[in-house]
This record gives C-alpha cells, sequence and structure tokens, in this order.
C-alpha cells in the first residue's frame, strides 16, 4: 500500500481540492485539520463520501507537536495550508496569528526534520510578504489601477520585489515562509515556498476577510450589501483552484530540484480583476448588480498586486489556464447550488456570509 500524503489544513478550501485531486488519481491521503473554519467540516463529510478509504483524518491543531509527529512519521509529501488567514483577525489577536502562522509550521518542520528520510514540503505563504506595496506608483484607469512600470504592468511583481511584512498577518506568514526557506537550505529539506495571490474556486466559504471572490458572489446570492474597503479599483490576479492544483502538484514532484526556492504564484496578468469589473461580472451572472457599500482602506490594503509568474513557468512549464470569466461562472454555479442549503442561514448568524 503507498503511503498517503499529508495535506496540513486539508479540509479547508484548497486542500479540499488538492486532496480531492490527489485521491481521483488513487493516492492515499491523510488530512490534519481542527475544524475551526465555518464550512470545513462540510467540505470534509463531501471528501468522506466521495473518496472513502483513500482518506484518513486525524483531528488536531498544527501548533501540537504530538499531532504533528503522528501525521508525519510515513507521509510521502506534505502540503502545509494550515493558517489563520485573516489580516483582521491578526489585529486582533497577534500572539494567536503568530502561534499558528509561525510557531505551528515550526512544529511541521521539526518533525520532518527528524525523520529518517526527507519528503517534499510545499507550504502556501502570501503576496502580503510584500506589505502595501506603496513605492509602487500607480495610476487610476477606469475602474482599475495599473502600475506605471511597464514591467511590472506587462508581467507584475516578481520575487526580487523588496520583503515588507505588513500587519501581524504578514509578519507571521513571512516568518513561517523564511523558515521553510532556510530548512531546505540548514537541513537539506526539499521545501518549496508559495507566495500567493487571490485563490478561488469551489469548496471556497469566503468572508470580507479572506476568499472574497466567494464573498462578493455569496453576499450576492444572499440579497446581502458587499462591503469594499477602499474605492474598488484595485486590482488582483485571479488564480482558479484547479489552475493552483496543478502548480502544488507540479511543485510536490519537483520539489528536490526546487527546494529552497519561493515562488510567486497567481493568475498572472492574463487574469486580473478589479473588484468593481468583479462585482459587475458578478451582476451578469446574477441578473442584477450587487448593493455596494464603501468604507476605509484597511492596513496592509494593496491598490494593485499582480503575480509575476515567469519564475515558475520557467522553472516547471505551468501556465494558468482558467479565464476569470471562466473560473467566476464555475464558482457562481457552485455556490448557487451549496446555499440552497441551510448552511446560508448558518453564515448569516455568524456574520461571516
Amino acid at each position: 500500500m503507498t503511503s498517503p500524503v499529508l495535506i496540513c489544513g486539508g479540509a479547508g478550501f484548497i486542500g479540499t481540492n488538492v486532496a480531492a485531486r490527489l485521491m481521483s488519481s488513487g493516492q492515499r491521503v491523510l488530512i490534519l485539520d481542527d475544524l475551526s473554519r465555518l464550512g470545513v467540516e462540510r467540505n470534509l463529510e463531501w471528501l468522506r463520501r466521495t473518496y472513502g478509504s483513500l482518506l484518513d483524518f486525524e483531528l488536531g491543531d498544527i501548533r501540537d507537536p504530538r499531532a504533528v509527529r503522528r501525521c508525519v512519521r510515513d507521509v510521502s509529501a506534505v502540503f502545509h495550508f494550515a493558517a489563520q488567514t485573516a489580516v483582521t483577525t491578526s489585529l486582533v489577536n497577534p500572539r494567536e496569528d503568530f502561534e499558528i502562522n509561525a510557531g505551528g509550521t515550526v512544529n511541521l518542520l521539526e518533525e520532518l526534520r527528524l525523520r529518517s528520510s526527507s519528503v517534499p514540503l510545499v507550504f502556501t505563504s502570501t503576496n502580503k510578504v510584500y506589505g502595501n506595496l506603496d513605492k509602487l506608483a500607480v495610476r487610476r484607469c477606469g475602474d482599475r489601477y495599473a502600475p506605471q512600470h511597464p514591467g511590472i504592468c506587462s508581467h507584475g511583481i516578481s520575487e526580487e520585489w523588496p520583503l515588507d511584512f505588513h500587519s501581524p498577518y504578514g509578519c507571521s506568514k513571512g516568518a513561517a515562509e523564511q523558515y521553510v526557506l532556510d530548512y531546505a537550505r540548514s537541513f537539506a529539506l526539499p521545501n518549496v515556498v508559495f507566495r500567493m495571490s487571490c485563490i478561488y474556486g469551489p469548496h471556497q466559504c469566503g468572508n470580507e476577510d479572506q476568499g472574497w471572490v466567494a464573498h462578493f458572489i455569496i453576499r450576492t446570492l444572499l440579497r446581502q450589501p458587499i462591503t469594499i474597503f477602499g474605492d474598488g479599483g484595485q486590482v488582483r490576479d485571479a488564480l482558479f483552484v484547479e489552475d493552483l492544483a496543478n502548480a502544488l502538484l507540479l511543485a510536490s514532484r519537483n520539489a528536490r530540484s526546487l527546494a529552497g526556492t519561493a515562488f510567486n504564484i497567481g493568475g498572472g496578468s492574463e487574469h486580473t480583476t478589479s473588484l468593481l469589473e468583479l462585482i459587475d461580472l458578478i451582476g451578469n451572472l446574477d441578473g442584477s448588480r450587487p448593493q455596494i457599500e464603501f468604507e476605509d482602506w484597511r492596513i496592509g490594503d494593496q491598490r494593485y498586486y499582480v503575480s509575476d509568474t515567469r519564475k515558475f513557468t520557467s522553472a516547471t512549464g505551468w501556465r494558468a489556464k482558467v479565464s476569470v470569466r471562466q473560473g467566476v461562472e464555475r464558482l457562481y454555479s457552485w455556490l448557487k447550488e451549496t446555499y440552497r442549503t441551510p448552511v446560508a442561514e448558518e453564515m448569516l448568524e455568524r456574520g461571516v456570509a
């Protein structure tokens, strides 16, 4: 019997999609998750129902060394998605944010270091490690911002952009990724880091702090107003989770040659949208434009962030394939079906829809 692949945070949005991809090819998967995020129990139930005995589950916290030790013992590869994911939450409780994102990652790295043989680790970091990009000159062009630098306008932000951890969340994720990279250097572990932009797709229970594409659609379906922080012209490259899963699996398979490297991963310059453009697209799909409310900019907000993905493309041949329109249409259809269920009422009651 083949050794399982461990997915930390595997009942979450990205973890569920990666687990499904692996198990659909017959690969066993072990998920470590504390099930603290709304919607993840539904994801886990779906995985169990769909893939049966290919799935093993450990209810546990990435901060618990014993739980992590049990999980890494016999696995063939690791994907690390377990995290506190919101800037706003990190501002309310910076210590917990640090303990989960930085401390939990060091727990995992230590258990992997102490194994008798090394296995690939792919860790998902964030574009927030580049700060709010206040040194990037931008101009407003209609419903979006655009960078004045022609190279960045054509290709996006590369890995050469200076790191500038901003907000406790940016600090904790930035610290975690630097540990992942240094363990590759200091202990010869095959570790790879993805600095990710906007990821979206099925099995995402988005809210205004994290998962904003899904959040906008959910609010539209529930006939609730959407709050935009800033003016709505901020631009992101949107990467459909199917394309991300392709990239993650490529990184894992090639981890020994890519070890110790961080890659900017997103839709790239060919797959961008502003918040206002996305709202127009959702309105076209839904038949009525969502109601919008505006609030002040938040700490660490970037007016423009698009990933320059050429480094990873050069290393592996990977490219994003799903257009923003195609991906949003697919997510809209999935959420429309999902939010015919009682989970919609639960989301509203808990104030996270």
